[in-house]
């Protein structure tokens, strides 16, 4: 008659393993989903908003053959892409 090794143990140090590195990669949660997308609203939202205001001062003040207001919001819209695709890289979505 053999004797069959122990598989309780190896389950017990599967399970212990998953744990581990269940706690050390947690998956990502819903909030965090809704702050990364508000701050990419906000990172395009303020840019674009301040150019709008920038540029209807500087058409009062500097007028000029073109519109400072569309020039610099369009402006504003690219700073923001700029601003939120590097904060997207850092947090790690751009692998």
């Amino acid at each position: 008659m053999t004797k069959e090794p122990d598989k309780s143990a190896d389950d017990i140090g599967r399970r212990a393993e998953r744990m581990k590195y269940a706690r050390d990669n947690p998956a990502p949660s819903p909030l965090s989903g809704i702050s990364t997308f508000g701050m990419i609203g906000w990172s395009i939202a303020v840019p674009t908003v301040g150019g709008a205001f920038l540029g209807l001062w500087l058409d009062r003040v500097a007028p000029q053959d073109f519109s400072w207001t569309i020039a610099l919001v369009l402006g504003g819209v690219v700073l923001g892409g700029l601003i939120s695709w590097a904060w997207i890289s850092k947090e790690g979505g751009g692998e």
